[in-house]
């Protein structure tokens, strides 16, 4: 078969894929005027930075409201599309990407054999290993409704950070668990501590799970770390709609667009080019929104009316720890859940009964700047 032809048929095939994916999740959409940051909705922004994250949004549940005002904030829309509803169990769904299809002969053979431990030992769950191709064109359709995310993500110029926002953005829309294509899952996710237990003081069950990726208990931690704990974003668990990724995907985009205004999308904002990806998209914000919505939902409810802000949670809430713990519906996992055999700061082998994912730390988009799906 011709290259030209066999290219042809690939594309076809992936569009295909992707008809049966979205045709199979999708949940209806609807098309707000919204644009971004107008001065009309500048106040309604700033409000929403002063109330509990977990309870906003329930108004713009499509429930209780026929639409969306034709003015509505990214996050009202976010909300409104993707409600969160925190009684529901996990999605079955397993995320991954790479930048061609594991039917192309350049898949590489070890990241087949890591995926398909994913698929081994979660035969109930649906797995998905999609391109950069299709992740384009998911992320097109399922934030048709929400232009402004949309747009975000289609004029990111690394593909490092569309490979970070695909994964808040997918997990958002649909739930379940992301882990990068260079992990090894080593127990089954319905054994998971997030399929049992709920937290003592709220009775609330996980709707995130963050597990720590770095606690490094050391005077000189801020030469190596750009956080005192730091939260691992190649693996991770949410529920469809969780309100701390609707916070981030807003801020992302709102960082994203806006750098577009002010012409710096390509301009390195920082000290070095890591940084700057790490700030933007990467575990650096990704470890700053997490920890800002324990804090949030932790806030006795005068605080928000007095516009004030306690912090509750910070690292030294989780530094040491080996055991789960809950934050309302974030669940915290000890270092040896995602990170086992690092041989420091605390991990444990990857025989030890937390340890669930296995990172392989291939780093191959610092590389190939064209891989979408590996952080």
């Amino acid at each position: 078969m011709p290259k030209r032809t066999e290219r042809i048929v690939k594309v076809v095939i992936s569009i295909y894929v992707l008809y049966i994916i979205y045709s199979s999740l999708w949940v209806g959409g609807f098309k707000s005027k919204t644009e971004h940051q107008t001065k009309l909705l500048a106040s309604a922004v700033e409000n929403e930075q002063h109330t509990n994250w977990l309870q906003y949004g329930l108004k713009y549940h499509p429930n209780v409201m026929p639409k969306l005002p034709d003015e509505a904030t990214v996050r009202q829309q976010l909300a409104f599309q993707f409600p969160y509803e925190p009684n529901k169990a996990f999605e079955k769904n397993i995320w991954q990407t790479w930048k061609v299809g594991l039917d192309d002969d350049s898949f590489p053979s070890h990241y087949k054999e890591f995926s398909e431990s994913w698929k081994f030992r979660n035969d109930k769950y649906n797995h998905y290993v999609l391109s950069d191709f299709e992740c384009q064109v998911l992320i097109d359709q399922l934030y048709a409704s929400v232009p402004d995310v949309k747009r975000a993500y289609s004029i990111m110029p690394k593909s490092i950070l569309k490979a970070d926002f695909f994964r808040y953005l997918i997990l958002f829309a649909k739930g379940g668990v992301y882990s990068d294509i260079d992990t090894v899952c080593l127990k089954p996710i319905d054994k998971w501590a997030s399929s049992s237990g709920s937290d003592a003081e709220s009775g609330m069950s996980p709707g995130l799970v963050v597990g720590i990726e770095s606690d490094p208990d050391r005077p000189d931690w801020a030469d190596w770390y750009t956080r005192r704990i730091q939260f691992c974003q190649w693996s991770m668990q949410a529920k469809r709609g969780h309100p701390m990724l609707r916070e981030l995907v807003a801020r992302i985009t709102n960082l994203t667009l806006t750098r577009e205004k002010k012409g710096e999308l390509k301009k390195i904002l920082g000290k070095d080019a890591g940084g700057d990806i790490m700030n933007w998209t990467g575990p650096a914000i990704w470890t700053d929104v997490v920890f800002e919505y324990m804090n949030n939902v932790m806030q006795p409810q005068n605080n928000f009316k007095l516009k004030k802000y306690d912090e509750l949670i910070s690292w030294k809430t989780f530094t040491g720890m080996t055991s789960p713990q809950f934050v309302k519906d974030v669940l915290v996992l000890p270092i040896t859940s995602f990170s086992p055999g690092v041989g420091h700061m605390g991990s444990k082998d990857r025989n030890d009964p937390m340890a669930y994912v296995e990172h392989k730390f291939s780093s191959s988009w610092k590389s190939d700047d064209k891989t979408p799906g590996s952080a």
